[in-house]
């Protein structure tokens, strides 16, 4: 056989289940490789509200965030609403003096950061959905998520009863969905409760952070919302970082109590938790939310050109699609606006 004929010959043909190259060789073809597709309906915008109505305050430690003033937050909204924006969170953030004590008055105080945006955003965006996280960290004088007992530790009882008060008055004032992120155990039973009490049960979706863990990844946040604890920290009712079981059980409980969505966070270090919390909550939508700390880590390598802004931000997000979630809280959503086409 002479060598320019076995140039032609074929090479040993291997099993056909193993030829997989043709599924994915033109850009069409990968993306029908996708079991979930990021769209721009699956996005939660978290946004700092605070009680000085002019505020535009950048946030150091979360590039490209800034917290403001009700009388700011629609002019910042608006272009991110014109590309796409379905939804934010609230976070409101007590500045005056005196704003803060030991009950977190201020949550729903009527003329508060949160009542008060809820409002402007109804007004000015009738079609955005607005969730409001609903915690007392931000308002109390202790910078814990209840209210405490003499010993420092937290009433269970005034505490969910406190927390369901705030939820509701939310919904009042025109909020379509509460994200109670306290993590107080039958916080969610007595959030629908007292819905129900209200006749608003038909009007708000309840979201329950039932997957939260403690751990280092929350500092930005806290700069954000000034909410960093003035004593301890929050380990006796977030969960260990390794706690598969407990964040099953809390699963399970939030959605006995009536949840119509659950949240697991962070995303990024517990996407087996995601996944588990996507075969529990089969029946409810999962939403990832992307911390503070997991979106400035990512920022500081985009910053030191360890990988591409883009690229990174959108494998990121595909991996919470991937290990389950159906929404994701994402401080990247306005590039994600301009990157996604629908």
């Amino acid at each position: 056989m002479s060598q320019h004929t076995a140039e032609y010959l074929p090479a040993s043909t291997p099993n056909i289940s193993s030829i997989l190259q043709g599924s994915y060789n033109h850009p069409l073809t990968r993306e029908w490789q996708a079991e979930r597709v990021l769209t721009k309906s699956m996005l939660i915008f978290p946004i700092f509200i605070s009680d000085e109505p002019e505020e535009d305050c950048p946030i150091p430690s979360l590039p490209n965030i800034r917290r403001f003033g009700i009388n700011k937050i629609t002019g910042y909204l608006k272009p991110l609403v014109a590309k796409g924006l379905r939804s934010v969170i609230i976070f409101g953030v007590p500045m005056k003096e005196g704003a803060k004590d030991p009950y977190g008055t201020s949550a729903d105080d009527p003329n508060g950061p949160v009542i008060q945006c809820i409002k402007v955003l109804k007004k000015e965006f009738p079609d955005l959905f607005i969730m409001c996280d609903v915690c007392l960290c931000e308002f109390t004088s202790h910078g814990h998520c209840g209210i405490l007992q003499e010993d420092g530790s937290l009433n269970r009882d005034l505490s969910v009863r406190r927390i369901a008060a705030v939820a509701v008055n939310y919904v009042k004032a025109g909020a379509n969905s509460v994200a109670p992120s306290d993590m107080m155990d039958g916080r969610i039973l007595e959030i629908k409760k007292g819905l129900i009490n209200a006749g608003l049960e038909n009007k708000a979706f309840v979201m329950s952070y039932s997957a939260k863990f403690s751990g280092n990844l929350y500092g930005p946040f806290r700069d954000a919302a000034c909410s960093a604890p003035s004593f301890g920290d929050r380990k006796a009712y977030q969960l260990p970082t390794t706690a598969n079981g407990l964040a099953r059980r809390a699963l399970r409980r939030d959605i006995a109590e009536g949840a119509d969505g659950i949240i697991a966070k962070p995303a990024t270090f517990y996407l087996d938790v995601m996944r588990e919390a996507a075969e529990i909550a089969q029946d409810l939508p999962v939403c990832a939310y992307h911390v503070s700390g997991e979106y400035a880590m990512l920022h500081a390598a985009i910053e030191k050109g360890i990988c591409d802004e883009k690229e990174i931000v959108m494998e990121a997000h595909n991996g919470f699609l991937r290990a389950g979630a159906r929404l994701v809280i994402s401080y990247f959503t306005p590039e994600l606006l301009d990157w996604l086409k629908n």
